[in-house]
């Protein structure tokens, strides 16, 4: 049995005293809110940290509210099920009810919040092991090591960005709201990431994810997430797929590819943007925004299914996903 090592926790009421109470702990703290990634971490020794501040019942934490203009405001501590059960969010937003419902399991999408699921840990199979499994290796850079154990010759950590929330978010414009001890500040959620397997977040060590800010849909846009994995549910992407597009007059405008679980960070594919704008969909079109998807796509060996394989699949489920937004999906299916 893997037990959790020592800890205190310290439950907060609000974001300004949690940003307190981590500041007294500076160096020594992590927030936990659902905890269905940051617990077993630290039973397999992944993270240590002697204070846990406790996030889970902030005040305002879970509200998701639909503003005036449309637009989208989401409580970090929002659990992943609350979000792809909601009616609005359904209709409005598809691709992140799609991301939220395909979390996991049931189970975990209940308690796992859409701020945790933002700021996951990155994953690789070196590193997701147990403390005696990763000490019979030697270890690697992102924990105890010094080598990244699926490219001995690189300076970085490849593990890999393991959140569904994330492309699908991004694709939708996402910004995110950060409290820290030198006050609040706003980015785009694409601005939250960096290409690197342990410093993944741009989010200083004190700042705490306090809300999600998704614009309104404009008329016509349509949005979709597709997510593979071994099985049905419970696993972690190896391959997630976030889209919108708005079809105006017949022609595609605003559109956004992103793809998850093929490197250290999402990838946001501009280039199948720009192909796609501007112009009438058509398989053809498709086809040529998923090699350009293919091409950004930079698996490795380090997660489920061999990382060729993943490559592969990332033309045919770009593909895929496209052709639901653009009405094509019957089309598509005939042309395969």
């Amino acid at each position: 049995m893997l037990r959790l090592p020592p800890f205190e926790f310290r439950p907060a009421r609000s974001a300004e005293e949690a940003v307190e109470i981590w500041g007294e702990n500076e160096g020594r703290a992590m927030y936990l809110a659902g905890g269905t990634d940051l617990i077993p971490n630290m039973k397999r020794r992944q993270f240590e940290p002697p204070v846990l501040v406790g996030i889970r019942r902030l005040e305002d934490g879970r509200n998701v509210e639909t503003e005036d203009d449309g637009s989208l405001v989401i409580g970090a501590g929002a659990t992943l099920r609350q979000l792809a059960d909601e009616p609005g969010i359904v209709a409005d937003f598809a691709g992140l009810a799609q991301a939220a419902g395909q979390v996991a399991n049931l189970q975990i999408q209940r308690v796992g919040t859409i701020g945790g699921n933002l700021c996951v840990d990155t994953r690789c199979n070196y590193y997701n092991q147990s403390y005696e499994w990763r000490r019979s290796v030697g270890f690697c850079m992102k924990k105890d090591g010094d080598i990244c154990l699926v490219a001995p010759g690189s300076s970085k950590c490849w593990a890999i960005s393991s959140s569904d929330s994330a492309p699908a978010l991004i694709a939708l414009g996402a910004r995110v709201e950060l409290r820290g001890k030198d006050g609040v500040r706003q980015i785009e959620l694409g601005q939250l990431y960096q290409d690197d397997g342990i410093e993944y977040l741009t989010r200083r060590p004190d700042e705490l994810l306090t809300r999600v800010l998704v614009p309104a849909p404009r008329p016509g846009q349509r949005s979709a997430y597709t997510k593979i994995r071994r099985r049905g549910s419970f696993d972690f992407p190896i391959l997630g797929v976030g889209a919108s597009l708005r079809i105006e007059d017949g022609v595609i405008r605003d559109a956004r590819v992103v793809l998850g679980a093929v490197h250290t960070h999402p990838l946001i594919v501009q280039k199948a943007a720009d192909l796609l704008e501007g112009e009438t969909p058509s398989l053809e079109l498709l086809e040529a925004a998923a090699e350009a998807a293919y091409r950004k796509a930079t698996p490795l060996d380090n997660a489920d299914l061999v990382y060729y394989w993943r490559k592969r699949v990332t033309r045919v489920h770009v593909r895929r996903t496209l052709a639901r937004l653009c009405g094509l999906e019957a089309e598509a299916e005939t042309a395969n």
